[in-house]
């Protein structure tokens, strides 16, 4: 093929097509193509094309680049298939029982070698403070994983044994079961998909090939962290029971409660009590931010409710790296007592206010005669 064609023309999908549309017509074409059901001489490499573009469509980030750049975009992101082989081995879980069962069960009939499982990925949960999440923190977990038995190495057999092939797999885990040109596979109902059989266990396993252990890890926290978000700690999970490679930590973030801040995305929000006549008046005000003090300006004729924004201020963006804002919201604040000096000029005050009537105040005065009469012509009444 001298020239690639379209990756969703090869899949026969829409560009807006989501991720299972995507999986199903690629699981199409693989039965369509696949050598054992497809003897025509393009069908492998029809197959190949097809897998290419399953491979680059079924990851967002390559197919966000493939929609922007087309092909130019995903050079060297796609693997270069061989053989049937490698389409195996590069999507061993959509083959192999994940997603859609096993569909051939590998070439000739004769079964796929069993590959290494992973290790089970661990959870950890993780409290901060804002102060913590914003800025970024080294945190010292200690938790309980499993990891291989150091009296049997693993192996599960008590010692001066080893475990046995499985008579009914033939130590490849899986058995096949034929329907037309597609063929099943499933665990061994005799061996659990272990490939052996144990007949005298270690007895400080039971045969497992683990053991619980303590383990201490400290993790790196990015700053910019919010309340859920998972960190990915790699390769510091449970080990693989069969050699595979172990599995992965995660650590869920949870951040608490601020006395003073709440969190809106990159942005922190305070809410500000300022007294009547620094509304009125206008004032110089100390705020707190989370690198310190910092003065803010309050402009005269301030009204209750009305928002400040210190830009970077806020918390930055573990991703784009960009720093939010703080919003400080100013609330008058009314005193519940007040000093006889305080009463007696609220009283002149409120005394020169009936003389120079505000101009909310004044709309508001006419609406409300409006309301209680009106009729504006007093005739009328007559």
């Amino acid at each position: 093929m001298s020239e690639k064609r379209c990756y969703y023309e090869v899949l026969g999908v829409e560009r807006s097509a989501n991720k299972s549309v995507i999986d199903r017509a690629y699981r199409k074409l693989a039965i369509k193509y696949h050598p054992d059901s497809n003897r025509g001489e393009d069908a492998v490499e029809l197959f190949k094309e097809a897998s290419e573009a399953y491979e680059i469509l079924s990851d967002s980030d390559k197919r966000a680049r493939y929609d922007q750049y087309g092909h130019a975009g995903v050079n060297g992101a796609a693997h270069q298939f061989n053989d049937v082989e490698d389409i195996f081995e590069a999507f061993g879980d959509l083959f192999g029982g994940g997603m859609f069962g096993d569909l051939f069960g590998g070439r000739g009939g004769g079964g796929r070698r069993r590959r290494a499982r992973r290790g089970a990925d661990i959870r950890c949960d993780v409290t901060l403070t804002l102060e913590e999440a914003a800025r970024g923190v080294s945190k010292d977990l200690s938790f309980r994983r499993h990891v291989r038995c150091d009296t049997c190495n693993g192996s599960g057999a008590a010692e001066g044994s080893k475990p046995e092939t499985c008579t009914t797999c033939g130590g490849q885990g899986q058995v096949i079961q034929s329907a037309g040109i597609l063929r099943v596979q499933t665990a061994c109902p005799h061996c659990n998909g272990a490939g052996h059989k144990i007949s005298q266990p270690c007895n400080d396993c039971h045969g497992s090939g683990l053991q619980k252990q303590k383990a201490e890890l400290t993790v790196e926290i990015p700053a910019g962290v919010d309340d859920g978000i998972r960190v990915r700690v790699q390769g510091e999970g449970e080990v693989s029971p069969d050699g595979g490679p172990p599995g992965d930590c995660y650590c869920f973030i949870s951040v608490q409660p601020h006395d003073l801040f709440k969190r809106d995305g990159n942005n922190l929000i305070l809410r500000l009590p300022i007294s009547y006549s620094q509304a009125a008046l206008g004032a110089e005000i100390d705020v707190p931010t989370l690198d310190g003090p910092h003065q803010l300006r309050i402009e005269p004729g301030t009204q209750n409710g009305e928002v400040f924004t210190l830009r970077g201020k806020g918390v930055i963006d573990p991703r784009s790296r960009r720093i939010g804002n703080l919003l400080v919201q100013v609330f008058i604040e009314v005193p519940k007592k007040l000093s006889g000096e305080q009463e007696r000029l609220l009283r002149e005050l409120a005394d020169l206010d009936h003389e120079s009537v505000l101009p909310q105040r004044t709309s508001f005065l006419d609406k409300l005669r409006n309301f209680f009469d009106p009729d504006p012509d007093p005739s009328a009444k007559q």
